[in-house]
């Protein structure tokens, strides 16, 4: 590239070139110029001088010159003159002044133009990558099509016009192949700044995907009077959408399937034949489980509040089709819906609630020494713990069929004496395994706890205020309380095991709960330490 040497009319046309070309500033390409004319100035003068250039965008014309400072005696002579030598370049200068030494032009040489070219292409090619950052930066949930450049190790790589963006394995359809030369459309879902340029990360297997191809075939939902709420795919197999529509008029499902299905069909041939569910969304979370689990047809719903969990029970017949093939029909509609989902035939139903029955019954009968049919009557009111027995309200218990005010009473007094019965023996394992009484002082901590701490090897105020909140309760929404405390404080049923995510994970504490037990572990670590006024006090002695 011999631009650096070329007359003046040659410069702004390389210059207008390249800016048209790569699609830049062209500023951007006049500084990358000066810049290349600086260092092989230096290369020609001496590196050890402060030269600069300047290429005029409109003329062409190119001005070189070197910074020098003003001072009395010289010590560097490429970047220090005298206060003589400076009159003549500047009149008037003064010492301390740092004033232009004129150069004449120079013919670069055959290598210096070289390496002035490669400063060019570097400072184009930083250019065009922020552009092409800038351009795709806030296109993140766009669908963009190009053309499929390679496959590399499994990975597509797309040309998407003046950028490049790659399909990875995990985010293609299963069995779809990927032809060099062929269109694709995919979801743009990252887009990150990197040395080599932008990496743009394309998806044909997310769930908004599809959502976007819908968009993009039912004018309903492009307009928003359609909303899709949810979606759920198994890429290339089966996927399944909840949509509601703003207008009563209007049916949300029948306008996704469109005439005759076509509008569904456009977007499942785009998605190489994949299965889709539309299902109406609903608000009422049984409701849209008993939809998202279509085709199989559903008997009746329990919500599982306390453990965040849905059973949902079905016909002996429909179990396969709700469950579906490897798990498939009940794994989207668990995505779809955002609950974990039990499924069991109405005998496995039976089965379970009659074990839960005759297991409280027991449980009632001999913690809180009664007959069988009055534990019986306490299940069937929907008590299953000691604790809803001992803390509900008085005139509730005594509403029961059969029961009265007096009735009522003694049972609360039985609970409250069989809760103390099984502090007392957690107490003692407690003390067992060698866990300090202090512990049972800080708020929030049963007896229970302390022995679950306990096995934990948390046995001292210092082992308790080494652990960080998260390490000590899980991260879980609180799980709601079956009934109304009316005289004594918040009780929860544990979580369930899979749920903890701390030592006392299983008890369903919050993080309130967590930050104030912590900090009452850690507050004689503040005892210990004088106060300033005592410090003071001493240091005065």
């Amino acid at each position: 590239m011999s631009a650096i040497s070329a007359n003046k009319a040659e410069l702004l046309a390389i210059a207008n070139a390249v800016a048209s070309e790569k699609m830049i500033d062209k500023s951007i390409v006049i500084e990358a110029m000066e810049e290349a004319i600086q260092k092989s100035a230096r290369n020609r003068y001496g590196a050890e001088n402060d030269i600069r250039a300047k290429l005029d965008p409109l003329t062409g014309d190119l001005t070189l010159w070197r910074v020098v400072e003003v001072v009395e005696e010289v010590e560097d002579y490429f970047k220090q003159v005298d206060l003589k030598q400076a009159e003549k370049l500047q009149p008037g200068a003064k010492v301390g002044d740092f004033i232009v030494d004129p150069l004449p032009p120079v013919d670069l040489g055959r290598i210096d133009a070289q390496s002035a070219k490669q400063v060019i292409f570097q400072k184009v090619r930083d250019a065009e990558r922020e552009r092409q950052f800038e351009e795709f930066k806030d296109r993140q949930g766009e669908v963009i099509t190009g053309v499929i450049k390679s496959v590399e190790f499994g990975h597509v790589i797309v040309n998407l016009g003046r950028a490049e963006g790659v399909i990875r394995r995990d985010q293609q359809i299963p069995r779809e192949a990927a032809r060099t030369g062929e269109r694709v459309r995919a979801l743009i879902t990252k887009v990150e700044r990197n040395n080599r340029g932008p990496q743009i990360f394309l998806s044909r297997a997310h769930p908004d995907f599809m959502k976007k191809l819908f968009a993009q075939e039912v004018p309903e939902i492009y307009d928003n009077i359609i909303e899709i709420k949810a979606a759920a795919r198994d890429p290339g197999s089966r996927a399944k959408i909840g949509v509601i529509s703003r207008d009563s008029s209007i049916d949300p499902v029948g306008a996704c399937v469109g005439m005759k299905g076509s509008r569904v069909q456009a977007v499942v041939q785009e998605l190489q034949g994949e299965k889709i569910d539309i299902i109406p969304w609903s608000e009422d979370t049984a409701t849209f489980v008993v939809n998202a689990l279509q085709p199989a047809t559903v008997s009746r719903v329990v919500l599982d509040e306390d453990d965040g969990r849905i059973e949902v029970v079905v016909p002996d017949d429909q179990l396969s089709l709700a469950i579906g093939r490897r798990g498939q029909n009940v794994r989207l509609a668990s995505q779809l819906t955002g609950h974990q989902i039990d499924i069991m035939t109405e005998e496995e139903a039976s089965e379970k609630r009659s074990k839960e029955f005759a297991e409280r019954s027991k449980m009632f009968e001999e913690e809180l020494d009664v007959d069988e049919t009055l534990s019986q009557l306490l299940v069937a009111e929907g008590f299953a713990e000691l604790v809803e027995v001992a803390y509900v309200d008085l005139a509730e218990l005594a509403t029961i069929e059969g029961f009265d005010e007096e009735l009522a009473e003694e049972l609360q007094s039985r609970a409250l004496e069989a809760l103390e019965r099984q502090e007392a023996a957690h107490r003692e394992v407690r003390r067992g395994l060698g866990v300090e009484d202090a512990l049972a002082e800080i708020p929030h901590l049963t007896e229970a706890m302390l022995v679950t701490l306990g096995k934990a090897g948390i046995k001292t105020l210092d082992d308790l205020a080494d652990l960080a909140t998260d390490e000590l309760i899980a991260k879980k929404r609180e799980a709601p309380r079956r009934r109304n405390n009316a005289d004594g404080p918040p009780q929860r049923r544990p979580q369930r095991e899979t749920d903890k995510g701390g030592v006392l994970g299983e008890y369903g504490l919050s993080e309130e709960q967590g930050n104030e037990i912590i900090m009452a572990a850690r507050a004689h670590w503040f005892e210990d330490e004088p106060t300033e006024e005592a410090a003071h006090a001493d240091s005065t002695q």
